[in-house]
C-alpha cells in the first residue's frame, strides 16, 4: 500500500462525464458534512486533455492526466475512483488493486462475467494486504431505502414473499436519437440490462439480504438501427429487459427495465410484500417511504407515509433540520463517506466486488435465459450479499 499516515489520502478519479460530475460533487462536499479521513482531490484523468482540464477546474481537482497507468505509479495516489465506461473497468481496477490502491468503481462491475470474476479475484487478493475495494451502487445510500432494509431485517414485514422493481427511462424513445457507445455491445456490454437492471437487481438482494438462485428473462430491442457518424449503425444491445428472480429465502422478485418508456425520465419504483407488512418506494418521491403494518387490526391498516428526514434515519444526522429534503446527488456523498470510513477503519466496504459479481451473475443469467426463449437458469455459486 502507498498510504502514508502523515498525509491526506490522495485521490485520482478516472472519467469526467456524467458519473465523474456526480462523484466530483461528492468528493468536494463529503468532508463538510461527515467525519472522514483527510484526503485530497489530486488528479482527474481523461483521454481529452483540454476537456479534462476544464472539468478539473470546475470540479475541484488539483491537476489532470491523460494516462491512467502513469497515475497508478504515483506514490501520492492512494485511492482510484473509476467513472470510465464499463469496458475499461476490469483493466483499470485490477491494475490499481495490484498497485496497492483502494478502488471504487461504478456499476455494473464489468461488461462480462469473466471480467467481473477476475476483478473479484483481484479484490480478494488485495484485501489480504489491506487494500479496500467497493462498487458504486449508489441507491443503497438512499436514506429511505436504507431504512427499508432495516425494517425488513427487523422483521417488520414478516416473511417477504415477493418484490417488484421497475426502473424506467425514456431517453431512447426517439428512433432518431444518435448512436452512442452505450448502444454497442462491445463497449457497453448490454443495454438497459446492465445500465439500470443492475441497480434494480442489487436492490432486491440488498433489501432482502439474500441471494438469487434461479432466473428467467427476456430482452428486446425496439429500435435496431440509429444514426451514426457515417450513416445508420446497428444497435447491438437491448432497449428493455424483464426478469423473474427466485431467491434462496423463497421470495420471488420481478424486475422490469426500459430506456424507451415514454414519459419516464428516471423512475425507480420498488415494492416489497411480506406476510406481516409491505413497503413501497418511488425515486421520484426520494425522501419518502410508504409502510403498511399488517399486524394491526384490518380497520386500521393502510400505507402510511414516512418522511425520511429525521436525524435517527440513515445518513440524515449530517444534513438539515427535519423536513428539509435531500436529493439524488446526496447518495454519492454517502457512498464516498462510507468508502472513506471503511478505508480508515477495520470494516470492509460494502457493496464489495463480490456483491458486484453476484449481480453480474444474475445479469449473465438473464441474457442466457433470453437467448433460450426465457428458460429457467439455475444459479448455484452466487455469493451472499453483505450488509451496507
Amino acid at each position: 500500500m502507498t498510504s502514508d499516515v502523515n498525509r491526506p489520502l490522495g485521490v485520482a478519479m478516472i472519467g469526467y462525464a456524467f458519473m465523474g460530475k456526480a462523484h466530483s460533487n461528492a468528493w468536494r462536499n463529503v468532508a463538510s458534512y461527515f467525519e472522514v479521513p483527510a484526503f485530497e482531490q489530486k488528479v482527474l484523468v481523461g483521454r481529452d486533455a483540454a476537456q479534462a482540464s476544464a472539468a478539473a477546474a470546475k470540479y475541484g481537482w488539483a491537476e489532470t492526466a491523460t494516462d491512467w497507468r502513469s497515475v497508478l505509479e504515483r506514490n501520492d495516489i492512494d485511492i482510484v475512483d473509476i467513472c470510465a465506461p464499463g469496458w475499461m473497468h476490469a483493466e483499470i481496477a485490477i491494475a490499481a488493486l495490484q498497485a496497492g490502491k483502494h478502488v471504487l468503481v461504478e456499476k455494473p462491475l464489468a461488461n462480462t462475467l469473466a471480467e467481473a470474476e477476475a476483478m473479484a479475484d483481484a479484490a480478494r487478493t488485495a484485501g489480504e494486504r489491506g487494500v479496500r475495494s467497493m462498487i458504486g451502487f449508489n441507491y443503497r445510500r438512499v436514506p429511505a431505502l436504507a431504512l427499508a432494509r432495516e425494517l425488513i431485517a427487523d422483521g417488520r414485514l414478516g416473511t417477504v414473499r415477493h418484490v417488484r422493481a421497475a426502473y424506467l427511462q425514456d431517453w431512447l424513445v426517439d428512433a432518431d436519437s444518435p448512436m452512442t457507445w452505450r448502444l454497442n455491445k462491445e463497449t457497453a456490454g448490454s443495454g438497459a440490462l446492465g445500465d439500470i437492471a443492475s441497480h434494480a437487481i442489487d436492490q432486491v438482494m440488498f433489501l432482502l439480504g439474500g441471494t438469487v438462485v434461479e432466473v428467467s428473462g427476456r430482452l428486446h430491442t425496439f429500435v435496431t438501427s440509429r444514426p451514426g457518424a457515417d450513416g445508420p449503425e446497428e444497435v447491438t444491445v437491448d432497449d428493455a429487459a424483464w426478469a423473474t428472480l427466485s431467491l434462496a429465502s423463497g421470495a420471488v422478485a420481478s424486475v422490469e427495465v426500459s430506456r424507451v418508456a415514454t414519459g419516464q425520465k428516471n423512475s425507480l419504483k420498488i415494492e416489497v410484500y411480506g406476510d406481516q407488512g409491505a413497503l413501497t418506494f418511488d425515486l421520484e418521491d426520494f425522501n419518502e417511504l410508504q409502510f403498511l403494518d399488517a399486524t394491526v387490526p384490518v380497520r386500521e391498516q393502510g400505507f402510511r407515509r414516512i418522511l425520511v428526514n429525521e436525524p435517527e434515519h440513515p445518513y440524515m444526522a449530517a444534513w438539515w433540520p427535519q423536513g428539509h429534503v435531500i436529493g439524488w446527488e446526496h447518495t454519492f456523498t454517502h457512498e464516498i463517506r462510507d468508502f472513506l470510513t471503511a478505508i480508515g477503519g477495520s470494516t470492509p466496504p460494502s457493496p464489495s466486488f463480490e456483491d458486484g459479481l453476484a449481480v453480474q451473475r444474475v445479469l449473465a443469467a438473464v441474457e442466457e435465459s433470453a437467448n433460450a426463449k426465457s428458460s429457467l437458469i439455475q444459479l448455484t455459486t452466487a455469493p451472499v450479499t453483505e450488509g451496507a
